[in-house]
């Protein structure tokens, strides 16, 4: 078992070393060794990657998605990069009741952005592209998110009833000639959800 929990967490290259002389990503390994070492069949991990650099967090999250191969990890965390890159089951808790439970692309769903387009082209003097992209026939809105001298980019929302937009909206561009920069649906996003079902007087259902 030793041997074994030495290789899943990537320990065998300081295994002879004090643990006092081991970085802090790989003090966190070893705790993860402690918790393994009798193989048990669940994992409850408390904020594992908390002050680990960009390299050790990586690491550690590495070593996460490998051991729930064969074990039920429950991950608690408010790191929500964390929970979409790791979790397969998101639930979130406050006041002492579950107020979601989904998967991170379930909840993302919920999100307001969910569906809609980002847009980036280039500027053309004296022309209003948000006004002209609300104009479109499956356009419900659209809204600045930045813009300077030289491009502007866009949140283009779609109307319910209406086809998606995407089609429509480039052959606009084409037929009018403009340089696209950037062109992608937004997947929605797991901040915006998270204060949605947790903030006093939220509307949304417990589910």
């Amino acid at each position: 078992r030793i041997e074994e929990t030495l290789r899943s967490c990537f320990l065998e290259g300081v295994r002879h070393q004090p643990i006092n002389t081991l970085s802090k990503g790989f003090k966190q390994r070893v705790c993860f060794a402690q918790s393994i070492l009798h193989d048990p069949e669940y994992l409850i991990m408390d904020e594992p990657t908390d002050g680990l650099d960009p390299n050790q967090k990586s690491e550690v999250r590495a070593m996460i998605r490998e051991m729930a191969r064969e074990k039920t990890i429950i991950l608690s965390t408010h790191i929500l990069e964390e929970v979409d890159e790791l979790c397969t089951r998101v639930i979130i808790i406050s006041d002492g009741r579950i107020v979601a439970d989904d998967t991170a692309e379930g909840l993302k769903s919920r999100s307001s952005i969910s569906g809609a387009l980002r847009l980036t082209v280039r500027r053309e003097d004296e022309r209003d592209m948000a006004a002209e992209m609300a104009a479109l026939s499956s356009v419900e809105r659209t809204e600045v998110i930045s813009e300077d001298n030289s491009r502007i980019s866009l949140r283009i929302y779609p109307k319910e009833t209406a086809p998606p937009p995407a089609d429509e909206i480039l052959e606009y561009l084409q037929r009018e000639g403009l340089r696209i920069e950037a062109f992608q649906i937004e997947e929605g996003r797991l901040d915006e959800v998270f204060r949605m079902v947790t903030t006093v007087g939220s509307t949304e259902k417990t589910i």
